[in-house]
């Protein structure tokens, strides 16, 4: 089987809430300095034929889920028509649905969720 392609490491960086890696010929990229973004990156380069097939599904799903967030997001302006009622809180509920497998993938992958998802948890502070 194939290794992911360039598109598909950049939808599994997305999903996982890693910025953009860029061309990785400049000086400056941020895995070098984190430890976490060298693993992710370590990872999607290493993976397994059983694992790369996994992989493919979950971004296959989280490319589908994502994609209907903003389709959801065109019935806001309406509350009530005729005997149909808008779900209020459709947008929010599909964006949890999306975070949650986005943290699947983050799991799978064995990664701790990039900054851009960990700002849609709460965290308790002691």
């Amino acid at each position: 089987m194939t290794a992911l392609t360039d598109t598909e490491k950049t939808d599994a960086r997305r999903f996982c809430g890693y910025p953009a890696y860029g061309s990785g010929s400049s000086g400056f990229e941020s895995w070098r300095f984190y430890q976490k973004f060298g693993l992710l990156e370590y990872r999607l380069n290493n993976l397994s034929d059983s694992e790369l097939v996994i992989i493919r599904r979950y971004l296959t799903t989280l490319t589908g889920l994502e994609f209907t967030i903003p389709q959801a997001a065109a019935s806001l302006d309406t509350d009530q028509a005729a005997v149909w009622t808008r779900n209020k809180s459709e947008v929010a509920d599909r964006s949890r649905l999306f975070d949650g497998w986005r943290r699947r993938l983050c799991e799978f992958i064995g990664i701790p969720p990039g900054p851009g998802l960990l700002g849609n948890t709460a965290t308790l502070v002691l």
